[in-house]
């Protein structure tokens, strides 16, 4: 028997394993026009966090299908999408035969300031830092306490976006972007290989650099490099691209390469 708030839920009712441990994937889908943006991308990366965690796939033509008739109703701004292992199995033992769930939430946009895309924002680094596993990062899972505890943080201070960094040091990534920043010409982003998310518009946008000719090179990024960076920037599907004004007091303008980076994305 389940209860809820002190209450008896229906016979037979059971919990899902994202309420019990997180076991899921979710995809945050911006709309504009009616359209999702992106969708191919986060479909995929949808795709590829079931076949790592071993969750059955959603069928992909319902999934677009349902977001599409969602993004036409008038208001929605965000999509989010959930996909969860399900239910059954006792304790961290799965039911293997169990189907996959879907959640599709209708949201507005969430406002923020239109001076953020143009100006730049601030942001500083938190205390809050990754866990290192290599078993889960890249993927978009539903285990998101670090985020929560980080978001705590920074609604402490008087900040746009915290930057956070793994057990070891190493940049990872805001408490909802990816990060970049230009270091002598190239454009650098931080290994998503031992935590941190691959954003669905980071992807993109290094293909749109690799596709201009702008070198693009992925690898561990530290702290003090950022101190030599000409331009800083972070992403993600929701808010575009945002310049970073100032790191830590450290202040940057935005530059060509950020300033292209946006008139893509607003194209996408």
């Amino acid at each position: 028997m389940l209860w809820l708030d002190g209450e008896p839920l229906a016979e037979g009712a059971s919990l899902d394993r994202a309420l019990e441990f997180g076991d899921g994937l979710f995809e945050t889908i911006a709309v504009r026009d009616n359209r999702p943006r992106l969708l191919a991308r986060h479909l995929a990366r949808l795709a590829l966090g079931c076949e790592r965690l071993g969750i059955a796939p959603q069928d992909p033509s319902v999934l677009k299908a349902e977001i599409a008739r969602a993004a036409r109703i008038p208001g929605v701004g965000v999509l989010k999408l959930i996909v969860s292992r399900g239910a059954g199995g006792r304790g961290y033992a799965a039911d293997p035969l169990a189907p996959s769930r879907r959640w599709l939430a209708l949201l507005t946009p969430r406002p923020r300031p239109a001076r953020y895309a143009v100006d730049g924002v601030a942001v500083c680094t938190l205390t809050t830092r990754l866990a290192e596993q290599p078993l889960l990062a890249g993927m978009k899972h539903l285990n998101r306490l670090e985020q929560v505890l980080a978001r705590r943080e920074l609604d402490a201070v008087s900040f746009a976006e915290g930057l956070m960094l793994d057990i070891s040091g190493r940049v990872i990534c805001g408490t909802m972007s990816n990060v970049y920043a230009l270091i002598e010409g190239r454009v650098v982003t931080p290994s998503l290989a031992r935590a941190g998310v691959e954003g669905v518009m980071r992807a993109a946008l290094l293909d749109a650099w690799r596709a201009a000719g702008t070198e693009v090179v992925v690898r561990d990024l530290w702290p003090t490099e950022l101190a030599g960076a000409s331009e800083l920037l972070l992403s993600n599907a929701l808010i575009g691209v945002w310049p970073v004004a100032s790191l830590d007091g450290r202040p940057y303008a935005p530059g060509p390469v950020t300033r292209t980076a946006a008139t893509w994305v607003e194209s996408w």
